[in-house]
C-alpha cells in the first residue's frame, strides 16, 4: 500500500471507529484519547501527543471540524483546513487513529469512544475537562500533561503575521 493511503486509512468516520474500537477491546487495547484543532502542528503538540500515546496501547485524536474550528477560534481560523490537518496527525507513527467531530467539543465522540485514558494539557483544570464525567464513570483516568513553553498554535500565527508585514 502507498505510503499516503496508509496515513489516509486512519481517518476514521464514526462508524469505523465504532467498528474498530470492538476489535481493539477485544485483543484488550488501552485505549488513549486526546483532541483538539492542531491547526499548525508543532513541536509541543508532537511532545503532548507522544507522552499520551505512552500511556496505552492505542492513540486516538478527536479533531475538531473546520467549522467547529471557525466557532471557537474566529472567521480566521483554521490556517489548514480539516483534510490537511488530519492527514498530518494521521502521518504520526504514534497516532492510530484520527476522527472528525463537528460539534463544540467532542462530547459525544468521548461517549462513543469511551477511551481508558483521556489526555489533555495542563492548561486545563481537571474539573472543566469536556468528558472527564464519562472516563472516571468507566473507571478511566483523565490525565493532564505538561506543555512545551514557548510553543502554541497561536503564538506560531502571530510570528508568522509579524514576519509578512
Amino acid at each position: 500500500m502507498e505510503r499516503l493511503k496508509i496515513i489516509q486509512s486512519k481517518i476514521y468516520t464514526w462508524d469505523h471507529i465504532r467498528r474498530q474500537l470492538s476489535i481493539w477491546r477485544f485483543k484488550d487495547k488501552k485505549i488513549v484519547f486526546s483532541n483538539g484543532c492542531f491547526d499548525v502542528l508543532h513541536l509541543g503538540h508532537i511532545e503532548y501527543l507522544s507522552k499520551a500515546r505512552d500511556m496505552g496501547d492505542i492513540l486516538i485524536i478527536g479533531l475538531n471540524s473546520d467549522d467547529s474550528v471557525r466557532r471557537i477560534k474566529g472567521a480566521h481560523r483554521p490556517v489548514n483546513n480539516e483534510e490537511a490537518r488530519a492527514i498530518t496527525l494521521g502521518a504520526l507513527s504514534f497516532v492510530d487513529s484520527v476522527v472528525l467531530f463537528s460539534e463544540d467539543t467532542p462530547y459525544e465522540l468521548i461517549k462513543l469512544v469511551q477511551p481508558d485514558i483521556l489526555v489533555k494539557g495542563k492548561d486545563y483544570d481537571n474539573k472543566e475537562i469536556v468528558g472527564s464525567d464519562v472516563v472516571k464513570a468507566r473507571g478511566g483516568q483523565v490525565v493532564t500533561i505538561e506543555l512545551t513553553k514557548g510553543y502554541s498554535t497561536t503564538h506560531t500565527i502571530e510570528l508568522a503575521q509579524k514576519v509578512h508585514l
